[in-house]
């Protein structure tokens, strides 16, 4: 770790798009069948098992250079896909793109009224002589909206808040940005009642919703709590030590718009925090109970910002100054979630994610019980790498764990545990997780000093959610 150095998170998404290319001309191309399964309102588009089939691929000079379709060949990334990949990959994940710059634009609007300020303020104060309950409020706010409605990127506006909380606190950025990272991934992966992977799963494998609940539950005390103590052994090291810091030469210097003013509490203040917070709990209502997805999502903040606008009589050119400021700060996260992407992009049009699940699959039918539960969670985790989203997962993966779960006389409930642990831990890790290199590129962490920090927790709970599967299996969970 010492000599590790990562190149700029462009340079580094980039190279890893250029290794998925060359794998495509390396990995055979397969494909399953697919069907479209209807749930009232929802479509699920879910692989049908039984019916891979190898792709012949077709390489040409104009394939190789520009690329080009064949009838019944599959054809590997060009050259030119390599560059396409990208605008693709931003065009892919354009709505959680618009999503990421709205947020922040709103949030610094808010901030510009000084409201946040004043609360960071009022905060620090009520916990100056209890930092230690302070930072376990937020981690386990973040845990519990993790496992139970499955929040994530709805948080990265408050970002700059936890790193100046954490500044003030005397500890550095990486403590800052690991309360929100450390929670909330924690809390996914454990996944009380999260709609985005567990339950996705569990109505692919055709389980009640919820079902299960106790051994979650458990699995979220034991290591969200493994998780916090970790944390804190860090922050009381830097604490004691700033040398210590894994980024130790960083002044920790925080740009104007994210220092405390001072300024006292006033009528308006608390009339936009209301505000915010109850059209913010409006819009999580409708994530939950109407189906909301990212698009409506954004609508709802932009009338956040609407409603702090008029309740603050900012004037036009004023308010839209901190938008654009907040716009401005955003552009770099927001273009990375669209790098990312692209990854998954090149693999798709290559046609090999099907070869590599298809392999996957017949390998664990040669396993062991024990060792294909424990199977079935490595595979997950390195599956991850391949597609971030844990309901595109579900859907890919588990039409095909779920028979092969049956085969081996593994419960669906112990293949569904699996899978969130294996779609959930790894999302501290990986970096094609597109809102965690968004949010340690908003908290100025290289990506190389994370991961020196992060990868012992994360063998650690790795560790720790296999030995949970095996008690799973051997309890007939």
């Amino acid at each position: 770790m010492k000599y590790l150095k990562i190149p700029h998170v462009f340079i580094f998404l980039s190279a890893i798009i250029l290794f998925s290319g060359l794998m495509t001309y390396l990995v055979p191309s397969g494909r399953f069948e697919r069907v479209i399964k209807k749930t009232g309102n929802v479509e699920q588009t879910l692989v049908v098992t039984g019916t891979y089939e190898e792709i012949p691929k077709k390489i040409s000079v104009q394939g190789v250079l520009l690329g080009e379709e064949a009838n019944g060949f599959a054809t590997p990334t060009s050259v030119l896909g390599l560059f396409t990949a990208i605008p693709k990959g931003l065009n892919e994940a354009s709505a959680l793109i618009f999503f990421v710059l709205i947020i922040g634009a709103v949030v610094n609007i808010i901030k510009h009224t000084g409201t946040i300020d004043v609360f960071i303020s009022m905060l620090l104060k009520r916990f100056s002589h209890s930092p230690v309950l302070l930072v376990f409020i937020l981690y386990f706010a973040f845990a519990f909206g993790a496992t139970f409605l499955g929040l994530g990127a709805e948080f990265i506006p408050l970002i700059p808040l936890l790193l100046l909380i954490s500044k003030q606190l005397g500890y550095d950025r990486i403590f800052g940005i690991g309360i929100f990272i450390i929670g909330g991934d924690i809390g996914w992966a454990t996944a009380i009642t999260n709609p985005f992977n567990l339950q996705i799963a569990q109505s692919v494998a055709e389980l009640p919703l919820g079902s299960g609940m106790g051994l979650r539950v458990l699995s979220f005390v034991v290591c969200t709590l493994i998780g916090f103590f970790f944390l804190m052994a860090y922050g009381k090291r830097v604490k004691r030590d700033p040398k210590k810091s894994i980024m130790p030469d960083d002044p920790f210097i925080l740009d104007g718009s994210v220092a405390l003013n001072g300024a006292p509490l006033s009528k308006k203040h608390v009339y936009v925090a209301i505000t915010a917070f109850v059209l913010f709990a409006a819009i999580l209502f409708a994530v939950q109970t109407m189906g909301w997805g990212l698009v409506e999502m954004t609508g709802g903040f932009f009338t956040v910002g609407l409603c702090t606008i008029l309740i603050s009589r900012m004037s036009g050119d004023e308010s839209m100054k901190a938008f654009i400021t907040g716009l401005e700060g955003m552009l770099v996260p927001a273009l990375i979630v669209g790098f990312a992407r692209g990854i998954q992009v090149v693999l798709v049009e290559g046609q090999i994610i099907d070869t590599i699940l298809f392999h996957t699959a017949e390998l664990l039918s040669n396993m062991s019980q024990s060792m294909a539960v424990t199977g079935i969670y490595v595979f997950q985790s390195v599956f991850n790498f391949l597609i971030p989203s844990a309901s595109g997962q579900a859907l890919v993966t588990m039409p095909l764990i779920v028979p092969l779960s049956d085969l081996l006389g593994i419960s669906r409930q112990t293949a569904v545990l699996a899978f969130v642990f294996g779609d959930g831990f790894s999302n501290t890790i990986i970096p094609t997780n597109g809102v965690l290199m968004a949010c340690i590129a908003i908290a100025g962490v290289p990506f190389e000093k994370w991961f020196k920090f992060i990868w012992p927790l994360f063998l650690l709970i790795s560790v720790i959610g296999g030995l949970i599967l095996i008690i799973a299996h051997h309890t007939n969970y």
